[in-house]
């Protein structure tokens, strides 16, 4: 059986309708008391980024995960929303499903999310693992950084569409699976569709840095980083991030961006080791 077949079989779906658009995300509900892992994917990727994550805790965490707002099936969907807005429909979600104390597990983009609940609801989370992704405070960047992510959009429709393909393939995965599955990702878009995406995530994960909030990271909370993550400067901004906040990092040995699916072995035991030593599991 597929691991797309094995997620869906043990998920029922659910939408939450938005003045933007629907969104999609999946839920299972195993057993009272135990943790809800949030688990919150990345730029152009939908919820099966997770799927060997969801098969690994399926039968001892209660699990959600979501098609971001303008992926996969939470598709159509208006690109007029902030790091903010998905904070809050997050929130939105996570009350309609009588879900408490959320351990929050982004990768990349979905651990901007994380950081932007962190803020809008303090003390409401229980932990919180970010897989490949990098600190949305104002400090960790330049000006420069920033004017060039609201520069993505053109940048990318300079590439011709195979090419630009490829490039967010092989820049996310080192592996046969995680490559796969980034590609049935990518595929899934259009060339126009897969620009403004791009786009719009870098622009608002701009805006969220501009915004010079504080960002408090007010729960346990590990860093998960491949050492072979090649996008931007995530390796770079991980460095930074554990060594001036004091944070636990764990390095992946030869995972790319998307190391959850490239060691996913790996990367599973470190998040149940987490949740052991604080108490969650």
């Amino acid at each position: 059986m597929s691991d797309h077949a094995l997620t869906n079989h043990t998920q029922s779906e659910h939408t939450l309708e938005t003045g933007s658009g629907v969104i999609h995300y999946w839920v299972s509900k195993v057993l009272p008391g135990r943790p809800c892992l949030v688990f919150l994917p990345g730029l152009t990727a939908d919820h099966h980024l997770f799927d060997r994550q969801v098969r690994a805790f399926g039968k001892t965490c209660n699990i959600l995960t979501w098609d971001a707002p303008g992926h996969g099936a939470s598709r159509p969907f208006a690109l007029d929303f902030t790091l903010m807005d998905k904070a809050a429909w997050l929130r939105e979600i996570l009350d309609k499903e009588g879900i408490s104390r959320p351990v929050l597990v982004g990768q990349s983009m979905g651990g901007y999310v994380s950081q932007c609940f962190l803020e809008k609801y303090p003390g409401e989370a229980a932990a919180f693992v970010s897989i490949d992704s990098a600190p949305l405070k104002r400090r960790y960047v330049t000006g420069a950084e920033i004017w060039l992510l609201k520069r993505t959009e053109p940048m990318l429709r300079a590439f011709p569409w195979e090419t630009l393909k490829d490039l967010g393939v092989d820049g996310c995965s080192k592996t046969t699976y995680g490559r796969a599955l980034m590609r049935s990702f990518v595929d899934s878009y259009s060339r126009d569709e897969y620009c403004r995406l791009s786009g719009h995530g870098f622009g608002m994960l701009a805006e969220a840095m501009e915004a010079d909030l504080p960002y408090a990271i007010d729960c346990p909370v590990i860093l998960i980083c491949g050492t072979r993550d090649e996008a931007g400067s995530a390796k770079s901004y991980n460095r930074r991030w554990a060594r001036k906040e004091g944070l636990p990092i764990f390095w992946i040995e030869g995972a790319g961006h998307n190391s959850n699916t490239d060691r996913p072995a790996r990367v599973n035991t470190i998040i149940r080791d987490f949740l052991h030593r604080n108490g969650l599991l």
